[in-house]
């Protein structure tokens, strides 16, 4: 007969395994979105971009100019 630690194991195994996946599943999409993250800054360094954003209070609009000419160094 079985003990009862081991009927238990099985389920917490498979639990594990499950979130062993997960964290997996995660990290690829972070890997994912880090890359893409990456290729938009680099467009982003090699020209100027300008955002006017609208304050939600006064309504005053500022526009920012970020202007870069070079790729960030890792």
């Amino acid at each position: 007969m079985a003990k009862p630690e081991e009927k238990n194991s099985d389920p917490i195994a498979a639990s594990l395994d499950k979130l062993e996946k997960r964290f997996e599943m995660m990290n690829d999409r972070l890997d994912n979105v880090d890359s893409i993250v990456t290729a938009v800054a680099e467009r982003v360094m090699k020209q100027p971009i300008t955002m006017i954003v609208t304050c939600s209070h006064c309504g005053h609009k500022v526009e920012i100019a970020l202007i870069g000419v070079e790729k960030p160094t890792k």
